[in-house]
């Protein structure tokens, strides 16, 4: 099954937020999700045993080095996709993980130090390819982004990505109080409640326009495609 990771190697990237919104979302959508909590920080695990149960989520928090492999190994056969969430860091588990992946996604503000972080990830996985002949797809989601940013400055900062050879996710994660609440609150975008979460609307639309991109650059394996076309069939009969 795809595995997914989000790594930058700068903390405070917008990383863990962008790795559980795709998941929660692809999870609403009836694909089966496994996150790999690889974060010390453990924000996944934390909003995880504050919301309980969520359909399609599970969530593994004893990660490493090791057991990274082991973890995907044995639960994909009731996995559609892996998302793995790392610490803001350059070392091996990170590595490790970025071989394993079909997908890296680099979560970058629109600062120096978040482009430094997201710039070594990208010599990891450039050493990958000529040392091991192993070339990873990877993209950039630009993330946090205001939402008065105008379009001359978005178009600014994926040229200068695109000069590079660096693909960039046309849909960026916007600086939503939405975002912010899930870790408090638990539960997922979906199950929030409108009248307490401004433009929880917006949240919701950003949300599915970033996990539809995903999907596109992403696929979904042909029997994740059919069990997710039988899970909507049956959600629409029920209604």
């Amino acid at each position: 099954m795809p595995v997914i990771t989000f790594a930058n190697a700068k903390g405070g990237a917008g990383k863990t937020t962008a790795a559980l919104i795709l998941a929660t979302e692809l999870a609403a959508q009836g694909y089966r999700i496994t996150i790999l909590d690889a974060d010390p920080q453990r924000w996944i695990t934390s909003w995880h045993e504050l919301s309980g149960v969520q359909r399609n989520i599970s969530v593994i928090s004893e990660v490493s080095m090791g057991s990274l492999q082991s973890h995907i190994r044995e639960n994909r056969d009731q996995t559609d996709y892996f998302i793995i969430d790392l610490a803001g860091a350059r070392d091996a588990l990170v590595a490790t993980a970025i071989g394993l992946s079909d997908h890296v996604m680099i979560p970058i503000q629109g600062c120096a130090m978040d482009a430094r972080g997201g710039a070594q990830i990208l010599e990891l996985l450039q050493q990958l390819d000529k040392r091991a002949g192993v070339r990873v797809a990877h993209s950039v989601v630009l993330t946090r982004m205001s939402t008065v940013v105008t379009t001359r400055a978005m178009a600014a900062i994926k040229q200068l990505l695109s000069e590079r050879g660096v693909a960039v996710l046309d849909t960026p994660i916007a600086e939503r109080v939405a975002f912010r609440d899930i870790f408090d609150c638990g539960g997922t975008l979906r199950t929030m409640d409108p009248q307490r979460i401004s433009n929880l609307d917006k949240a919701r639309e950003n949300a599915r326009l970033f996990a539809e991109e995903v999907l596109g650059r992403v696929p979904a394996r042909r029997g994740a495609l059919a069990a997710c076309r039988s899970a909507l069939e049956t959600r629409v009969r029920a209604a």
